[in-house]
């Protein structure tokens, strides 16, 4: 598979080829296996892997995708911003239709590729805003600062505390 110099594999891995399943008429499925890694899926989303099986069923309207994906989102973590890993499952379940009058983005042309990418890219953005955590106990971001809890120690809430509470941080402190 060829890489691109970002590292990620091109999303031609994702188009396939479906002209045999349209030719055998309704009621024949094919089984794809898909365990690609680090692949750019569109200009914005890319996926640390992709790994699954994707059914594609031939019907009178063209094909149908059924399958559950596990993708890895690359994202940021919703309370300090480090950048995570997330395992996430897409679910799919999108039919293409075959000569449709009307071209989309779920369509299948007299090319006989099936693109999976955009549907792909969809289910990847609404998986993402879930957010995620770097860990369970991720401190976050000090809100004075701006730095990361995690990583560095900050002195901002010390130093601006109410005055009516300063004898109580004495009695911490002691």
């Amino acid at each position: 598979m060829k890489q691109h110099i970002n590292g990620y594999i091109g999303n031609r891995v994702l188009k396939l080829n479906v002209g045999f399943l349209l030719s055998a008429g309704p009621g024949h499925s094919h089984e794809t296996e898909f365990d690609v890694p680090r692949v750019r899926v569109a200009e914005d989303v890319d996926l640390a892997y992709l790994r699954g099986v994707a059914r594609l069923s031939r019907t009178k309207e063209g094909i149908l995708v059924q399958g559950d994906l596990h993708a890895g989102v690359e994202s940021e973590c919703i309370r300090c911003l480090d950048s995570i890993e997330q395992d996430v499952v897409i679910s799919l379940e999108e039919l293409y239709a075959y000569l449709s009058p009307k071209a989309s983005e779920f369509s299948i042309g007299d090319d006989a590729i099936l693109d999976l990418s955009p549907l792909l890219r969809a289910e990847a953005i609404i998986a993402d805003t879930r957010g995620g955590l770097c860990r369970p106990d991720c401190r976050g971001l000090c809100a004075d600062c701006g730095s990361n809890l995690n990583h560095d120690t900050c002195t901002c809430a010390l130093d601006n505390i109410d005055p009516r509470l300063a004898k109580l941080r004495e009695l911490l402190d002691k």
